[in-house]
């Protein structure tokens, strides 16, 4: 890209703006969406600034392009209009442009009191909550089975006006997207109503602004603050299990949002039912809206996920190494995309082309964990756990259901997750025949079929044990 030289009065009139900016909206706000602009051109009036997505150039264009236009003309009359482009705006032409007199009411400089809605509703999300990553938007989540409905009912809060149910919980493993949908459901009621605050922000930061407001005996401000917000958004909600104090103010704010008709969305890493140390009166408030899980990846879903990130990276990744990295980093789409990134960087800086044996080479170690085996002790210690009976009783002789059924099911995911031979397992199971062990794979896979809850009490525990497919 050609670098395009800007003189230093120019430069100085952009940096005038930008601190003004920084003043109105808070260092958060400023660092996710002023950070990455940068100035292309003054000619004819016109003043062009360019941002790297198209998703930022719209959100600039609905909340700050009218301000900016204002401050530059009061400090540079000749600047009468802004043009927003993408890119280095050489492909695509303009994209959007504010006017004067569209400007006119927002210039905070001639008119002191009129600092737009918009920015003090930025500013109280990002005062709140915690800033947003413009990269985890709708149209970067690449959707698959195991996440469509997560994705839809995610989509299907973002565009209502009014909540189809409240509140919106989503559950699943590390990795799996949850907070990716957050943050895009978050950012498309930001971008289509910016007059609402939209508050996004952990259940640890929910909670550690809880422990102060209760010291600076602030909890009147506190509630106010965060009951009187149009959407609420709150991450890893497992954090708060156990902390009675936090989950009673948690309950009566969720109460008070509901009963105005404010929109709720929260995730956790299980199903509210399966958190422990959650108020009952609070999972039952959790369990009301709609539940939605991510379910591990599928092997087409992490191509495709693969193939869309080496797509934002402006990358040509060679078949056999997408196919390579979708079979070998199966655990979350965190570790996948982390893995494509360091095969990319490794390439540019030391410039050599991605083949397989290079990305073989690169992520060796994170390989070499991702190949390790779940062993059939795991298998039974983490089952014995799930169904609350002793290790010892999946070497026993005792016959009762409550033990035999846990036993076949670890005899089966023995047989799915390690490659031990029949009669190596079954002697892992008190020198059990091999027939016995066939005869469990077959009883826990017909049971699957037709036992729903019995099916999902089985892949919950494939998953655990890191047996994703």
């Amino acid at each position: 890209m050609t670098e395009v030289q800007i003189s230093p009065a120019i430069d100085g009139e952009w940096s005038q703006v930008c601190s003004h900016m920084r003043d109105e909206i808070g260092d958060a706000a400023f660092e996710s969406w002023f950070k990455p602009m940068s100035v292309r051109s003054v000619e004819q009036g016109v003043a062009n600034i360019s941002v790297p997505t198209r998703f930022m150039r719209d959100w600039v264009v609905n909340n700050y392009l009218p301000q900016i236009q204002a401050l530059w003309s009061a400090l540079n009359k000749s600047v009468t209009d802004v043009e927003v482009t993408v890119g280095n705006g050489q492909s695509g032409g303009i994209l959007a442009r504010a006017t004067a007199r569209n400007a006119q009411a927002a210039n905070p400089i001639a008119n002191p009191s009129a600092i737009s809605q918009t920015a003090s509703q930025a500013r109280t999300a990002e005062q709140l909550g915690a800033q947003l990553d413009p990269r985890y938007t709708f149209d970067n989540f690449v959707v698959g089975k195991p996440n469509e409905f997560a994705h839809a009912a995610s989509k299907r809060v973002a565009e209502a006006d009014i909540p189809p149910f409240n509140p919106l919980f989503l559950y699943g493993g590390v990795g799996l997207g949850k907070t990716h949908l957050m943050h895009a459901i978050a950012h498309h009621m930001r971008q289509v109503h910016p007059n609402r605050t939209v508050v996004y922000l952990s259940a640890e930061k929910f909670m550690y602004r809880f422990i102060r407001a209760l010291r600076e005996q602030k909890t009147v401000d506190f509630k106010d603050q965060f009951r009187s917000v149009d959407m609420l958004l709150i991450d890893d909600v497992q954090f708060i299990a156990g902390k009675d104090s936090t989950q009673e103010e948690l309950f009566h704010t969720f109460n008070a949002l509901v009963d105005q008709g404010r929109q709720i969305v929260l995730s956790a890493d299980k199903s509210p039912s399966d958190i422990e140390g959650l108020e009952d009166r609070l999972k039952s408030r959790l369990n009301h809206g709609l539940v939605a899980d991510l379910h591990a990846t599928t092997y087409e879903l992490r191509l495709g996920i693969l193939l869309s990130k080496a797509e934002q990276l402006h990358v040509e990744l060679p078949t056999k190494v997408t196919e390579f990295l979708a079979h070998k980093i199966s655990s979350n789409v965190r570790e996948l995309e982390g893995a494509l990134n360091r095969v990319v960087a490794h390439s540019q800086l030391v410039g050599r082309p991605i083949t397989l044996e290079t990305s073989q080479e690169v992520l060796h170690d994170l390989l070499r964990a991702n190949d390790r085996r779940v062993t059939i002790e795991e298998i039974q210690k983490k089952v014995a756990e799930h169904f609350n009976i002793r290790v010892a009783d999946m070497h026993s002789a005792r016959r009762a259901r409550s033990v035999a059924r846990p036993r076949q099911i670890a005899m089966f995911l023995s047989k799915q997750l390690t490659s031990r031979s029949l009669p190596e397992i079954g002697r892992k199971f008190g020198g059990r025949d091999h027939t016995t062990v066939m005869h469990a794979v077959k009883k826990v896979g017909e049971l699957s079929l037709h036992d729903q809850d019995f099916a999902e009490d089985v892949e919950l525990l494939r998953r655990m044990l890191g047996g994703v497919g």
